[in-house]
């Protein structure tokens, strides 16, 4: 009998110590997993019942606003968005029937209070109510609202940054959505084929035309092998990895200098210089641009995709067999974010120094005092400043005399390079990329616009310039 209650005795305190395991690995270990689980409905119908933080523009226009339903215990809060579609995919939504997206996500705990909980309790002792947090971002509306009209309908993506902070300014995509409609139309906007709800700006993936050529070119000069006035042969047909390599309209150059070949996109030059430098050495430039990585931007991590050279969906790195050639020149199953390539051009215009993007500047408790600030981190050291600076004059001889003529502003230097990739006959991707002033630019810039007719200097350019001129005052030239 003593045995038989032993043994009980035992298989009880076995079970209890379990019980106490699972309780304590659920409420301490992953209590911040669950609570930022997708399908963990909890956590917002918990925060329905304070009023969420708001959002705010960098000149402080509201983009968020909070609406009450009921008194006391059946108090509840319901978030609304007085810009409409403007900021919907940066901003994003936050519904307790549908989840949430874009920065509403991304900083969902300081929103609601829960990233501070012992700071905010502090302050409710203090007199203080329960309230989240406020974010400040760094978006800039009149500018996001000039990008969207330039854009015109077409599908496509633009995206702007000051180069020496990382702070994001723009993040347009087309088609948009008016979060106020997700509760009523979150299944129609959903199954829309031309995919409203998609973050074209950090999730589509473009093959990026000639734009690449600066990093090739990057890579090129930083490494030491070339110089801006390398002479290599650019006529067409050359040979590249046993393949015959064809320029734009089959054109014949010559020998021509590294700047020049830039200046007028020259494809067999730059597929002979990546071919030279070989797979290490230019995969090494790409990840020091942040190809191959998320990007460590400030936003959900399912909501941004990495560029690189992709098999399907895996993304090849240097064991795997790549025609480097035509890596180079965008031949070879490259795949590109815009926001990645506003990023190429924001490295070369702060002098090889590529800052950390962000969206958010700071967080502010309910009572105005600051709880926290993103100040500008380094990201990496792309390149050198002189190579930069190189870099910075070929892509200004492409604005003053090459295919980017359409984005010249009068009085302020641009520094750009166009790009088209032909996704069928007929059909391309256009592309422009740029920063300006040229001398300490304050906005870098990548515009991309898909399934056009046009080329990236006449579709892709104008439409870069018009962003350009908001953020920097400047006037068409």
């Amino acid at each position: 009998m003593n045995l038989q209650i032993g043994r009980l005795f035992g298989l009880f305190v076995v079970l209890f110590g379990v019980l106490v395991f699972f309780t304590s690995r659920w409420t301490v270990f992953d209590a911040r997993s669950l609570q930022d689980n997708a399908h963990n409905r909890r956590p917002l119908l918990k925060a329905q019942r304070i009023p969420r933080g708001l959002i705010l523009a960098d000149d402080g226009t509201h983009l968020t606003a909070n609406r009450h339903v009921g008194s006391g215990e059946t108090l509840r809060y319901y978030r609304s968005y007085p810009t409409g579609s403007l900021f919907s995919h940066a901003v994003g939504y936050s519904f307790v029937s549908r989840g949430s997206a874009g920065i509403e996500k991304a900083y969902n705990r300081e929103l609601t209070g829960q990233e501070n909980e012992f700071k905010s309790l502090i302050d409710q002792l203090g007199g203080g109510t329960k309230a989240g947090d406020d974010l400040h971002s760094t978006l800039d509306p009149r500018a996001q609202r000039v990008a969207l009209s330039a854009l015109g309908g077409q599908r496509g993506s633009i995206v702007a940054l000051d180069p020496r902070t990382g702070a994001i300014k723009v993040m347009a995509s087309l088609p948009d959505y008016n979060p106020n409609d997700i509760p009523a139309r979150y299944a129609q906007l959903n199954s829309d084929t031309s995919s409203p709800l998609f973050n074209r700006a950090t999730q589509a993936r473009y093959p990026p035309g000639s734009t690449f050529k600066v990093v090739t070119a990057a890579a090129a000069i930083d490494s030491g092998r070339y110089t801006p006035d390398s002479v290599i042969s650019g006529r067409n047909n050359k040979i590249i990895s046993g393949v015959p390599l064809q320029n734009f309209g089959g054109a014949d150059y010559g020998p021509i200098s590294l700047t020049d070949a830039l200046t007028h996109s020259v494809n067999t030059v730059f597929g002979e210089v990546g071919e030279k430098l070989g797979k290490h050495t230019m995969f090494k430039y790409m990840k020091r641009f942040g190809f191959g990585s998320r990007l460590g931007l400030d936003y959900p991590t399912e909501e941004i995709s990495p560029s690189g050279v992709f098999s399907g969906r895996r993304l090849l790195g240097t064991s795997d067999s790549v025609d480097v050639g035509r890596v180079a020149i965008d031949q070879e199953r490259l795949q590109v974010t815009p926001l990645q390539m506003a990023m190429v051009a924001a490295a070369i215009g702060n002098g090889g120094r590529l800052m950390q993007p962000r969206l958010v500047d700071s967080v502010t408790k309910p009572d105005g005092g600051l709880r926290s600030r993103n100040s500008p981190s380094l990201r990496s050291t792309v390149m050198s400043s002189r190579t930069a600076s190189e870099l910075a004059g070929m892509m200004g001889k492409v604005v003053q005399e090459g295919t980017g003529t359409a984005a010249a502003l009068s009085g302020i230097q641009v520094a750009g390079k166009t790009g088209t990739a032909e996704v069928t006959n007929g059909v391309n991707q256009a592309w422009f990329i740029a920063f300006a002033p040229v001398t300490n630019p304050r906005v870098a810039i990548a515009a991309t616009v898909e399934r056009t007719s046009g080329e990236g200097g006449t579709v892709a350019a104008p439409i870069a310039k018009q962003v350009l001129q908001v953020l920097l005052g400047g006037s068409g030239g």
